[in-house]
């Protein structure tokens, strides 16, 4: 099979096509015929050395796909040959067959091309577990989403505004500030230019917002803190600002305030069966009725991967960078 290649870590040129055995299936999985697979920033930190395949996974980049299933292990599930799903992988994806265990495979939403599929299981498995699993984000509770046109945040603006919370959200430029209140959001906050701490203490009369979900850590984390309302919760996915940064603990415990983080690639299979069944019950009639849409920027063919690579890291786009196999 035609796949793509990470042949040392580098930039994007070190993405080659290649020719690759067909995946060899374990129990409990099934081979996808991949239609579309996404581009997401695990992918780039894999490619750049800094994200260790887990155990057993494929060195081929790629957590997320959509396609025909051929063959496969169907013990325990509803799908069959010859049904198309979307599938969050542990990698593969950036190749013509990809491996997926069928317990984290989810039909494609009425209504959507592979394509809008594929760009869903990366991001919707992420947001879910971390705002409604991890901060337990409910009733008429507030959210900050940090880097608000990320893959990440355009979910997570889409997803918590269908819940009927309240949502602002950071981005790096005055279109994208919009972009995200075109989502949902309720103010978009230009990080370069506002502090987000003041914007949002003077929009929620200085009591501050319930949850952040934030992709950068570093520095941010103690501003953060000041931005929590009292029992309010902080959920790192990411470290883009580094993995390191001044805290002041006094108001964690005067506060009740929790800081926690996960990152989704290495828990087991019984725990992304339960995010996606919850996804299957509760977040796919929002997609299916349009409440929640994909949102894609640019789509690539999976030759030109590296392409991909180059515009993901200039960070100019809003939602989701995509792959086609034909």
């Amino acid at each position: 099979m035609r796949a793509i290649e990470i042949i040392q870590p580098g930039g994007p040129e070190v993405l080659k096509p290649c020719e690759r055995p067909m995946p060899v299936l374990k129990a409990g999985e099934v081979l996808i015929k991949v239609h579309a697979a996404g581009v997401n920033r695990p992918d780039v930190l894999q490619r750049t050395g800094n994200y260790p395949v887990p155990p057993g996974a494929s060195d081929i980049p790629g957590l997320e796909v959509a396609g025909e299933i051929v063959d496969g292990d169907f013990a325990g599930s509803a799908f069959k040959k010859g049904d198309m799903v979307c599938a969050l992988v542990q990698g593969g994806g950036y190749a013509e067959y990809c491996a997926a265990p069928v317990a984290q495979c989810l039909p494609i939403p009425k209504g959507l091309s592979a394509i809008e599929a594929a760009s869903l299981p990366e991001t919707f498995f992420t947001v879910y577990s971390n705002l409604f699993e991890r901060a337990k984000l409910s009733g008429d509770e507030t959210l900050l989403v940090q880097g608000g046109t990320s893959g990440i945040g355009v979910t997570a603006i889409q997803m918590a505004q269908a819940f009927g919370h309240k949502v602002w959200a950071t981005a790096g430029s005055d279109d994208k500030c919009r972009a995200c209140e075109e989502l949902g959001a309720e103010r978009g906050i230009n990080y370069k230019t506002e502090d987000f701490v003041e914007v949002v203490k003077a929009a929620t009369n200085g009591k501050g917002v319930d949850v952040i979900i934030d992709m950068v850590a570093g520095d941010y984390v103690g501003r953060e803190i000041s931005c929590l309302a009292d029992d309010g919760r902080l959920v790192i996915i990411a470290l883009l600002g580094g993995a390191s940064g001044k805290v002041d603990f006094g108001q964690i415990l005067r506060r009740r305030l929790t800081i926690t983080g996960s990152t989704l690639r290495p828990r087991p299979v019984a725990f992304k069966q339960m995010i996606a069944d919850k996804l299957h019950q509760k977040v796919w009639p929002l997609i299916e009725t349009g409440k929640i849409k994909p949102v894609i920027f640019k789509t690539f063919s999976l030759e030109q991967a590296d392409q991909a690579h180059a515009l993901m890291e200039t960070s100019t786009h809003v939602g989701k960078i995509m792959l086609t196999i034909n």
